[in-house]
């Protein structure tokens, strides 16, 4: 088939600075400042339930993804494709809480789902029935026979890790650069490193996250580029025989978004299997989000493991891999022990029956086909008639607008400038859509309840931004 944050490491915003000449950037930086009062106006109370948390909560917030500037916005509830922060503004939901939100919110069947179970008893660590339905559901999806459940999208991608490796007895894997699978250490290696750090794009130093990560960890962790197949062949190479495989994001989502050159992801399966390593899909934001069996459907290539979280199970936290028996085989006989408290909780396994099942559903897809067709041409329009560099990606309920010519990799990303998804986001944020925050990173959620009134409102947006900025710097 055809592909039609807060500030970080090696990430700035707009700081006022003159731009090599550039209007419009200048222009830019001087929106942000604007945009950025106006929402610190409209959430008075978002910013006094943050000074309070501080006493408590370490930085004010529960996650530091939440600490976007110029201020967290606390939420209050979500019905449908909408949510109303504390201040009692109404919102588009497009922000998806980072891509959990394909069900929406408080969709009638998920609820429902979760009043019966919680009658009945919230954990029992011990397996219910809705654990063999949800695993046939995933099988069916990502043609892959055997799974195991635990608990987030990181859970899922170390499992991941830890079974290449005990299948192999070796202790390298490869990682594409710019790439983010959750925050334990073999993953958290450069995920947002500065051009200085990064080395040549030829052969990419191994950059840790923080000093968090032992630096004897992260060069366990051999990165490439993504979608450069000679890049894998020479580290291959220059790691012969301790590369216990490889872990990609088919299309990757974490700097925009980027489907796979062609053929490449069928060459890579084939290239890893000949030097005796493995294939794990990272699809824990791809997975349903862009099909039902995720990229792992749309694509047409099955790897040998696939990790999902996020959408699953309509909200509640969740995680999955699957994996070919080979595999998977290692935990059947106990040589691998995937453990988690609360893997396959009986809440979790009600609300991803019901999200499997009576949400994620073929007319679901088709409604967020529908949707998707008229947000993808109307945001194109508007870069057109502007005259605005970029493009528009979208496949399933994901999609972002990219406001540069070329985004093929992260050395691309790191050339991008970070005002233009600062602005977008704080005029989408302004104007009553809420997008994650700092847009060049993340990607729209469209859910299933979303509307055309929705789609319509974030076209306008992105036009208001496009209009402001061609009022002062004419094409």
């Amino acid at each position: 088939m055809s592909l039609s944050a807060t500030t970080t490491a090696g990430l700035s915003a707009g700081d006022g600075a003159a731009h090599d000449g550039n209007p419009l950037l200048d222009r830019m930086d001087q929106l942000i400042i604007e945009q950025e009062k106006v929402m610190l106006a409209r959430t008075e109370k978002s910013q006094s339930m943050r000074a309070e948390a501080e006493s408590v909560l370490a930085g004010g917030v529960a996650s530091s993804w939440q600490d976007a500037p110029p201020c967290a916005v606390w939420v209050d509830y979500g019905l449908g494709s909408k949510i109303w922060d504390v201040d009692g503004t109404e919102y588009s939901d497009f922000h998806g809480g980072f891509g959990v939100g394909l069900a929406g919110h408080a969709h009638p069947a998920i609820v429902a789902a979760v009043q019966d179970r919680v009658t009945k008893g919230t954990h029992f660590a011990q397996p219910t029935e809705d654990a063999i339905v949800v695993g046939r559901e995933l099988a069916k999806r990502f043609g892959l026979p055997q799974w195991r459940y635990n608990n987030s999208g990181t859970e899922a991608t170390m499992d991941a890790f830890h079974l290449m490796r005990v299948a192999t007895g070796r202790s390298k894997v490869i990682k594409v650069e710019g790439s983010y699978h959750g925050h334990h250490d073999a993953a958290q290696v450069s995920v947002y490193p500065s051009l200085e750090e990064a080395g040549s794009v030829e052969a990419p130093h191994s950059v840790r996250y923080s000093t968090g990560i032992p630096d004897p960890m992260a060069q366990l962790t051999v990165i490439v580029p993504f979608g450069d197949l000679a890049a894998v062949d020479r580290a291959l190479a220059t790691h012969a025989g301790e590369i216990a495989g490889m872990i990609v994001e088919p299309v990757m989502m974490n700097i925009g978004l980027i489907p796979p050159p062609a053929g490449y992801l069928e060459d890579l399966k084939a290239l890893l299997h000949k030097h005796g390593a493995w294939l794990a899909f990272d699809e824990v934001k791809t997975g349903f989000g862009l099909a039902p069996g995720g990229a792992t459907e749309l694509l047409g290539v099955t790897p040998d493991l696939v990790c999902t979280a996020k959408a699953m199970a309509g909200g509640l936290p969740c995680g999955a891999i699957g994996g070919v028996p080979e595999l998977m085989g290692l935990i059947a006989d106990r040589t691998y022990e995937q453990v988690g408290t609360f893997n396959g909780n009986p809440l979790t396994m009600a609300a991803a029956r019901a999200t499997l099942q009576e949400v994620l559903t073929p007319d679901a897809y088709r409604h967020l086909d529908t949707l998707r067709a008229v947000q993808v041409k109307g945001c194109e329009d508007i870069l057109t008639r502007y005259q605005l560099p970029g493009f528009v990606r979208a496949f399933g309920g994901k999609g972002a607008v990219i406001f540069t010519e070329a985004l093929s990799n992260y050395r691309d990303f790191l050339d991008y400038d970070d005002q233009w998804g600062n602005a977008h986001w704080l005029y989408q944020h302004n104007n009553n859509v809420f997008l994650p925050p700092w847009g060049k990173c993340e990607q729209w959620t469209m859910s299933v309840q979303h509307t055309m009134e929705d789609v319509n409102r974030f076209v306008a947006n992105l036009e208001t931004l496009a209009r402001e900025l061609r009022a002062a710097v004419p094409a």
